[in-house]
This record gives structure tokens, C-alpha cells and sequence, in this order.
């Protein structure tokens, strides 16, 4: 006798509790993990031989690590995000200031930098559109210009601007935008790693020493603009290496950024 297929694939599962791929955009890699992991952990009491209603559809909400925010808009009602002030529902991510009353909204820490200034999530963006979105947020955001609402509502901005200006410093920078990208597929670097690159190590106390030795700042900038075609060239490596997800040679691009930026960051305090 055959037997019994008690399990419904994963993929199945996905495109029936989901409408569309789309609801997944944005979220961090624990997340997803989250989502999956419960899936595969969790077989629905649902007859596998129809569609799942809609009373019977896995609960997001109930996963670990998961938002309870920005769901698509066939799930439950209590899951979309609304105004503290107006109740107004937020309409896109991220939902930092009411577009009805232009109150200041909590902290999410769920949304990412990325969201923040409605970019893509990759490496390459433009700095420039960075700068302006950073601008049209601390019009709305700066402590300052708030000084005249609730307690509340100072201290939401508070937050919100303080990670605003992180997230424009994290992004405007390649190294720190590197590393930040890769922390949210879920990949930390040790930033107090030992080199053990003996090529490198030995390149970098050869530069070290120019930079040193060097008499004015003719040599300094010389020495610098060097720094500057080796950033530019292993920030290129690591771009083509996360489109391919390639992560320890991503890694080890970054490796190597941190060390010539830490050369150049010497070279500006003998300027």
C-alpha cells in the first residue's frame, strides 16, 4: 500500500498562504528564516488536497522574530500599522511621520536602512539621492522642529531622527554600507579580526611606513590617492561578489577596505 503523503511541500505551502512574493520584500534574512522554519516545523491541520482558508492560514503573526506590521492586505486587520495620533493607516514603509496628521511615529526597528530612503536593497546607490532623502527626513524629524508637541511625540522624534542620521552615515560611506548589507543577509564581520594575510599585513606595514616617513603633504596626498584606487577596486570586488552571493569573497573585500581605510584615516591626521 502506498503510502500516505501527510506533508504539503514547502513551495506549495508558500504560494497558498501568500498571494504574492512581494510580501516578503524587505525583510531581514532572520526573518524569512523565522517564517520558513515555522512552516517546516508546523504542518497546517488544513486538508492538503484543497486551498487553505483563509481560517486555517498559517498565522505570521505568531512567528519568532517576524513584524506584526506591512503584511499584504487579504490578512488580519490588527497587523496593519496605524497612526498613535489619528489612526490612520500607514499606507507604504516606511511609516516614520502620518501623512493625515504629520505626527511623529515610534521606532520600528524592523524597518532597515535601505527602507528608510526608499532604496533597493544593494550595494550600489547613488550618495547623491542618499543626501537629499536624509534632508526632506530631518525637516520632518529634527527634535527642533517639534519643540511645540507632546512629550511623546519629542521623544519619538528624538529616535527617529538620531536613526535617520545613522542610517545616512551606515549608507553614504562603501565600507560601513558594505558591512552593514551583509549584516542583513546575515553575515557579521568580526571587526576586531587578527590579519593573517601575510601579503596584506606585510603591504600594509610597508604603507604605513611611507606614511610615516613622508616629508609633506605632496607625499601624503600621493600616498592617499593610492588608498583611494585600492578602495575603489575592492569596493568593486565586493559588489561583484554580493550580486553573486558570494560571501566570503565578500567578506574578504571588506577585509580589505578596513585596513587601507584605517591608512587613509592616518594620512587625513597628519594633513
Amino acid at each position: 500500500m502506498a503510502r500516505t503523503k501527510l506533508w504539503t511541500p514547502l513551495s506549495v505551502i508558500l504560494r497558498r498562504t501568500l498571494p504574492s512574493t512581494r510580501c516578503l520584500v524587505g525583510h531581514s534574512a532572520s526573518q524569512l528564516r523565522s517564517f520558513t522554519d515555522y512552516l517546516s516545523s508546523s504542518p497546517p491541520s488544513c486538508s492538503t488536497n484543497s486551498q487553505i482558508p483563509s481560517s486555517c492560514e498559517f498565522d505570521l503573526l505568531r512567528i519568532p522574530n517576524y513584524p506584526r506590521k506591512f503584511f499584504c492586505s487579504g490578512l488580519a486587520e490588527e497587523a496593519r500599522v496605524r497612526c498613535w495620533s489619528c489612526s490612520a493607516e500607514a499606507k507604504a514603509v516606511p511609516f516614520l511621520v502620518c501623512e493625515s496628521c504629520s505626527s511623529v511615529q515610534p521606532l520600528d526597528q524592523s524597518v532597515d536602512y535601505f527602507q528608510i530612503f526608499g532604496r533597493e536593497r544593494k550595494y550600489d546607490i547613488e550618495v547623491q539621492n542618499l543626501e537629499r532623502k536624509y534632508k526632506d527626513w530631518q525637516k520632518k524629524l529634527h527634535p527642533d522642529l517639534v519643540h511645540s508637541k507632546s512629550e511623546k511625540e519629542r521623544g519619538y522624534a528624538a529616535e527617529q531622527s538620531a536613526r535617520v542620521i545613522d542610517a545616512y552615515r551606515t549608507l553614504s560611506k562603501p565600507l560601513s554600507r558594505a558591512i552593514y548589507i551583509l549584516k542583513l543577509e546575515g553575515v557579521d564581520i568580526d571587526e576586531e579580526e587578527t590579519l593573517d594575510d601575510t601579503e596584506l599585513l606585510s603591504e600594509i606595514l610597508e604603507i604605513r611606513e611611507a606614511v610615516e616617513e613622508a616629508v609633506d603633504s605632496q607625499a601624503l596626498n600621493q600616498i592617499q590617492s593610492q588608498m583611494q584606487e585600492k578602495l575603489t577596486h575592492w569596493s568593486n570586488s565586493f559588489a561583484n561578489a554580493f550580486r553573486c552571493r558570494k560571501f566570503e569573497e565578500a567578506v574578504n573585500s571588506i577585509r580589505r577596505m578596513k585596513y587601507y581605510e584605517r591608512v587613509n584615516e592616518e594620512i587625513v591626521k597628519k594633513l
